[in-house]
Order: structure tokens, then C-alpha cells, then sequence
């Protein structure tokens, strides 16, 4: 668990390494986090014998990020909507949306145990990080 989260001061010196601008490494940051977090308590269920992979790629106008662990997966269409007046108070499905909000893309594998994400260095049509 800890390699994995010693692995993200590395992504985020190659983001400001290739010339990436603080909005777009803070998106990276958030998304990178709470999907390692996810990864580790909602698919591995914490378990220490269960690995966290983290593969990525840096290029001049793009990042991308897969995630993956060994818990039983799950379908992020059932991760109930945390805007919902009926949800607010509920914490579950705040790291999915925040995911969402701050990468370009964000898709779930079909047995849901791997994540990719991807943020552009200038995203297409000017969409600019919230």
C-alpha cells in the first residue's frame, strides 16, 4: 500500500516535468488519489495480501492513468448518484464524481476492477479543469 502511495509524488514531477500547469497536476493529484483509495478500500477491502496496480503515461499533450486491484469489482452505474437529494448524506460515490469532474475521461473496466483515466494537456474544446 505504501508503494503505491509513494508512487505519486513520481506522476506528478513527470506532469511538472513536461511543462503540465499546477491546475492540471492538482486534477491529476485528486483523481490519482481517490482512486488509489478506492482501489484499496472498496475493491481490496483493505486486505494487505491483495496488490494495488498502478500503470501510467505522461506525453506532451496527454496523462494517463490505470489503476487495477484484486477485489471483486463492481459496476460503477450502480454507485448511487451523491448530488441526489436522497444521497447527500451518504458518502459513497463522491471519489467517482470528483474522478469525473477533474480527468477528461474516466472509464471502468466491464468487471470493474480496473480503472483508466485520462487528462489532456489542453482539453479539447478549452474545457478547463473546474
Amino acid at each position: 500500500m505504501e508503494a503505491i502511495r509513494e508512487a505519486e509524488p513520481d506522476v506528478l514531477a513527470r506532469l511538472e516535468d513536461m511543462g503540465y500547469d499546477e491546475d492540471s497536476r492538482f486534477a491529476v493529484r485528486l483523481a490519482l488519489e481517490e482512486a488509489l483509495v478506492n482501489a484499496m478500500k472498496h475493491g481490496n477491502r483493505m486486505d494487505p495480501d491483495r496488490r494495488v496496480r498502478l500503470a501510467y503515461r505522461v506525453a506532451p499533450d496527454r496523462m494517463e492513468i490505470r489503476i487495477s486491484d484484486e477485489g471483486e469489482g463492481f459496476n460503477p452505474v450502480c454507485v448511487p448518484d451523491p448530488t441526489t437529494d436522497e444521497n447527500l448524506q451518504r458518502p459513497c460515490g463522491r471519489g467517482i464524481m470528483l474522478m469525473r469532474s477533474y480527468m477528461d475521461c474516466v472509464q471502468y473496466s466491464c468487471c470493474g476492477k480496473e480503472v483508466y483515466m485520462l487528462k489532456y494537456r489542453t482539453p479539447p474544446g478549452g474545457r478547463t479543469t473546474p
